[in-house]
């Protein structure tokens, strides 16, 4: 009995610490899941990078990478002040309360506001292995990695030589633009992103992206975000370990 009474004690210990407690009226990773479009939402979640701020009609704006120990949330357009833009560091816990939206696939919150909790930086999780599978999605806006891609090219130059990144998706665009690089693994190739915003011209991983050469084998770090299929916002990119 004795032996039975301890197992018992060791499963409810195990649920109690697997699942957070959360504050009365804030949704579980599963919840905001599983909630309907539209629907009003409040969430505890961690900044982990910040992609930009600018004022429309007078009021500050900002969007953000979020992510708590379940999953992560993208906050698009949410009203924050330049000193509220300060503060909120990378690893700021903070309660977000606003809509649930999708846009081109990549799902988001919107029209919200916030209070600041505490801190939490996310580790990069290797999704390397999930590319091309359904489970990818599942890790939507998180912080991730891939490891071991080859560089293809991205497009082609004025001369008609191939070349390893384009300015914006078409190579339209220049210098201060997105940059699009298309990266490779188990014989299948992807279009990553980095993101002006996010990290623009002058950033490590911005230059460092420009360096790159068809061929090259790299390891990458960034967020896991969704245009019309996975479409990643790249934050670290080096040669890979030989």
């Amino acid at each position: 009995m004795k032996k039975i009474s301890h197992v018992i004690l060791a499963l409810v210990l195990a649920m109690v610490f697997a699942c957070p407690v959360l504050a009365e009226g804030v949704m579980s990773y599963q919840d905001f899941v599983a909630a309907e479009l539209d629907a009003e939402i409040t969430v505890e979640t961690y900044i982990q990078a910040k992609q930009g701020w600018w004022e429309n009609n007078g009021v500050g704006n900002a969007t953000f990478y979020t992510q708590n120990e379940e999953g992560a949330y993208f906050l698009y357009n949410m009203p924050c002040s330049y000193e509220e833009w300060e503060l909120l560091t990378p690893g700021t816990k903070i309660r977000v309360t606003g809509y649930k939206a999708e846009w081109a696939g990549e799902v988001e919150i919107v029209d919200a506001t916030f209070e600041i909790l505490d801190k939490f930086i996310a580790e990069a999780k290797d999704v390397t292995a999930l590319l091309g599978s359904e489970e990818l999605v599942n890790y939507q806006n998180q912080f991730v990695a891939f490891k071991g891609m080859t560089v293809e090219a991205a497009g082609k130059d004025a001369e008609g030589n191939d070349v390893a990144f384009l300015y914006n998706w078409d190579g339209s665009g220049s210098e201060g633009n997105d940059l699009y690089f298309n990266v490779s693994v188990n014989g299948a190739t992807y279009t990553f992103t980095v993101e002006s915003y996010l990290t623009g011209a002058g950033t490590e991983v911005y230059e460092a992206v420009k360096a790159l050469k068809i061929g090259d084998v790299i390891d990458m770090e960034g967020f896991l975000y969704w245009y019309e299929g996975v479409n990643p916002h790249i934050t670290s990119v080096v040669l890979a370990a030989e």
